[in-house]
């Protein structure tokens, strides 16, 4: 396999993040999984699809959304560039008997022009050198009127300039971690999250309760969520090589420009999730 337009440091990273955290049944809920897995895919036309549909998961990751994707559908492929990473999705998913396993870049996929009768990326392609490449190369391999879900990192377009001063704060210590040693970077990020992730998202939920919360507060997400989640979460965004923002301007003129029509924005978090249709 070759690595076209993926990252190789990159990709390492993701082998060692998804081989600590599994996201086994054992490690994330059945309920946790099905709340996060509906705010990316409220959006998701599943009436649209055709029977034994056919689709998927660019950057499978640990499997986590596709044990939830695998039953509504007839055959999912899920890909990923790491090869460490697939042995995780198959443990994980192994005994889902429609699910097909690819060690594959986005650039290479392994699907001729117009298979598929749908597909999703989420988290992922923000993590690649060409984002709109990706995005351009994820379409050609759909059927006409296919939905594709993605979901990028925004660029807080939608936030005030205190907050996005304090993101380029945070993208600082990124920067550091994730270009220290495997361990460090496991102790750093568990504590990132013991002390600033848990403590802000716990309050978030009392301010909630209580009808006090603003719109601003930061790590709100994660208020309803486990710690094991905002371990995972810490990890993933502080020791990422490779990370690009997008507005959802910028997102917008991706997609069209793929090919895509018909974009809609879903407006809850995380940002930016979008699907839309191929042409």
């Amino acid at each position: 396999m070759t690595l076209d337009n993926a990252d190789k440091p990159t990709v390492e990273g993701f082998g060692r993040e998804w081989s600590t955290f599994t996201q086994s049944d054992e490690q994330f809920s059945a309920e946790e999984r099905q709340r996060i897995f509906d705010g990316y895919f409220s959006i998701f036309p599943w009436q649209t699809l055709p029977p034994h549909a056919a689709g998927a998961d660019i950057g499978c990751g640990s499997g986590r959304w596709a044990k939830l994707v695998a039953p509504k559908v007839g055959t999912l492929h899920a890909v990923d560039a790491s090869a460490d990473v697939l042995a995780v999705a198959r443990q994980n998913l192994g005994v889902l008997p429609n699910v097909r396993f690819h060690h594959a870049s986005v650039a290479v996929l392994p699907f001729a022009d117009g298979e598929l009768d749908f597909a999703y990326s989420l988290g992922v392609l923000h993590h690649v050198p060409d984002t709109a490449g990706a995005i351009r190369d994820v379409a050609a391999k759909l059927k006409t009127s296919a939905p594709f879900l993605i979901y990028l990192y925004y660029a807080f377009d939608n936030r005030s300039a205190l907050f996005r001063a304090v993101w380029m704060a945070s993208n600082l210590v990124r920067i550091v971690l994730s270009r220290l040693p495997y361990a460090l970077q496991i102790a750093a990020t568990t504590l990132i999250a013991a002390t600033v992730y848990w403590p802000l998202a716990r309050a978030a939920g009392l301010l909630e309760r209580l009808g006090l919360m603003p719109r601003s507060w930061p790590l709100a997400f994660y208020r309803r969520h486990s710690f094991y989640v905002m371990r995972t979460d810490a990890f993933d965004r502080f020791c990422t090589r490779l990370e690009q923002r997008f507005t959802r301007v910028q997102i917008s003129e991706m997609l069209h420009a793929a090919g895509f029509v018909d974009i809609r924005f879903s407006d809850a978090e995380p940002y930016w999730v979008a699907i839309a249709t191929k042409a």
